[in-house]
């Protein structure tokens, strides 16, 4: 629930800094870029200030054996950083702030995370992390559209105070991440059995016998994934030529994909519990590769929305699998570290995927989403050489946790 308020007020911001850049309340030196450059500036620092810095928050975590703290530590700072773009009048300013909001996400994210999966057993992983993950895409999916609308209604005159539309949704933005904080501090309490931990936290890429470490494997499988089911939203101008297709067409189909994700993420968490995680990992990648050509391709609106649902399906059938698998690998003590890995692959590829795509388009509309299918692939052949299923033998945390208890 606490992801689902800070996902709220992270996505109004993608809605509503565009257009606040573009209102003219921001100004100051430029350095030879154009306001579009700007904008893509900021849009994309947050994921790759968070991707960079997510192994680092996920291992003082670890070393410290806390998550509640640098949980508190990001929703504090998101909830100042969402004030902050109050007092943004200049270009500098804006992105020091948007950094800032990125660093607070570092924290949250491999924290909390690793608490999920500590919370868990073995037999329950997949669909906590389904859960998770659910919660986190409501906030976010649903943020954007309310968005738009409280930007357009304003001004504003609580208390007799006057607030514009953007001062609105900073303040609410801000709101969200406090209640995050407070849901936290109330209900949230770390693993009585977690402590902290002296041991080697350093990132495994081989894996000893000449082949690839699995979690790293999951990572990058996951860093392809991202980077391909993003490319869509950047393409918004092309697409909509394309189909000869209006805005509102082109919303339903970035929307069907978060609808995929949001009703299929527990069911298919708790199946990966029953049957195991990789078959299920392997599945999404295969559907991905299709589901992400054809968006290339097909020259009508109502299959262009199809296939962004089958898209998200494809999505749900993989990173909650192997945030499940990850976790089933990582031992005692060391979640933040190992799972930082998965979550910073998929934060990088969400930041770079709307860059790549803005490049490649130049190149033939089908391309950004061909290279999207190659990479899909390339996870494909990676998780299936090097992935071994988890479900179903011994494992170092199995039976750990209260879930498993029960």
């Amino acid at each position: 629930m606490a992801r689902m308020a800070d996902g709220v007020g992270n996505s109004f911001l993608i809605i509503v800094l565009p257009l606040y850049i573009a209102s003219g309340v921001v100004e100051g030196r430029t350095f030879g870029l154009t306001e579009s450059m700007i904008i893509g500036i900021v849009l994309s620092l947050v994921g790759f200030v968070s991707s960079l810095g997510q192994p680092f928050a996920g291992r003082v975590s670890d070393r410290t054996g806390r998550r509640k703290s640098y949980i508190l530590l990001g929703l504090g700072g998101l909830t100042a950083a969402n004030l902050l773009y109050l007092f943004a009048g200049s270009y500098v300013t804006l992105v020091a702030v948007r950094a800032l909001q990125g660093i607070s996400i570092a924290f949250i994210i491999p924290s909390s995370v690793a608490l999920v999966n500590e919370l868990a057993g073995a037999g329950t992983r997949g669909g906590n992390m389904g859960v998770y993950n659910t919660f986190r895409l409501v906030g976010f999916g649903s943020g954007p559209v309310a968005a738009g609308a409280l930007v357009n209604a304003g001004p504003y005159s609580p208390l007799g105070i006057e607030l514009s539309g953007f001062e609105a949704t900073f303040y609410l933005a801000a709101g969200a991440a406090a209640l995050g904080f407070l849901l936290v501090t109330v209900l949230v309490h770390d693993p009585a059995e977690l402590e902290r931990t002296e041991r080697d936290l350093s990132v495994d890429v081989l894996d000893g016998e000449g082949g690839l470490d699995p979690i790293f494997t999951l990572g990058v499988a996951s860093f392809f994934m991202a980077t391909g089911i993003a490319l869509f939203a950047t393409l918004q101008p092309e697409v909509n030529a394309r189909l000869d297709q209006g805005s509102t067409w082109f919303g339903v189909q970035f929307a069907a994909f978060v609808i995929a994700q949001v009703f299929l993420q527990v069911p298919i968490g708790r199946a990966t519990d029953r049957w195991g995680r990789r078959p299920f990992i392997l599945v999404g990648l295969v559907l991905l590769v299709p589901t992400t050509l054809a968006q290339g391709i097909v020259l009508d609106s109502a299959v262009m929305l199809a296939v962004r649902f089958l898209q998200g399906v494809a999505g749900a059938m993989v990173f909650a699998p192997a945030l499940a698998l990850a976790g089933d690998l990582a031992t005692g003590g060391d979640s933040g570290t190992k799972l930082s890995v998965l979550t910073m692959a998929f934060t990088l590829g969400i930041a770079i995927g709307p860059l790549s795509a803005g490049f490649l388009v130049s190149l033939g509309f089908v391309v950004p989403f061909a290279v999207g299918a190659a990479l899909a692939v390339l996870g494909l052949v990676l998780v299936y050489t090097q992935v071994e299923e988890t479900v179903g033998r011994e494992s170092p945390r199995a039976g750990s946790g209260p879930a498993a208890q029960d």
